[in-house]
């Protein structure tokens, strides 16, 4: 059973109706109770990283989900603003994020941008897997994806990173340590690829 975690962050209903067309069960957490049955774990996310991390602890789902990713190594993936938070802070906040993947998250320097539409970077864009991850199996650098976001993560173990992205600079784009994933990009919004990449998630 796929869990997708409702904080009030994130379109939830869009991941369903993918799984739904692709015949695979999945369920949404409200509360702690429900997220127990568990076989994988998403953690959507949109807005601001000081918001999500405060909406998360609010939800009385945060004890069981360290509980069931920490010590039941149950896999979870992160996607936007839900990948964020598993870094350890962000310039965009005070709040202290998960710090399940060793890592930062900055604001990209607008300055080395060289489009007419700096910030957000909003819209369509390659990644280049690297590390050789289930996650992306299938995928090439000339794979694009939908992307929203104006700070990204920075993954201060090379191995831990599974994409990267050219904007401005090259930055980590997906990230994974053990049963723990990350994307920046939205599958939800990415039509085929995001199908491909959310059916991958689920055979894990």
């Amino acid at each position: 059973m796929i869990i997708i975690i409702d904080y009030g962050l994130g379109n939830i209903r869009a991941f369903v109706n993918v799984y739904e067309r692709l015949n695979i069960k999945t369920k949404i957490a409200h509360t702690a109770e429900e997220l127990k049955d568990a076989s994988k774990i998403i953690l959507p996310g949109v807005g601001a990283f000081d918001y999500a991390m405060a909406q998360l602890n609010a939800s009385g789902m945060r004890d069981e989900l360290e509980k069931q990713v920490i010590e039941n190594k149950i896999p979870i993936m992160g996607i936007c603003v839900g990948m964020q938070i598993l870094a350890k802070s962000s310039d965009e906040g005070n709040l202290p994020g998960l710090g399940w993947i060793d890592g930062e998250v900055k604001l990209f320097d607008a300055t080395t941008i060289p489009y007419k539409t700096r910030l957000p970077h909003m819209g369509w864009n390659s990644i280049n897997p690297v590390n050789n991850c289930q996650l992306l199996s299938g995928f090439t650098d000339q794979s694009r994806f939908y992307f929203l976001h104006s700070y990204y993560f920075v993954c201060n173990k090379v191995e831990s990173i599974i994409s990267t992205t050219e904007y401005g600079i090259t930055y980590a784009s997906a990230v994974n340590r053990d049963n723990i994933y990350g994307i920046q990009f939205h599958p939800e919004k990415s039509h085929s690829n995001g199908t491909q990449l959310l059916h991958n998630f689920a055979k894990l």
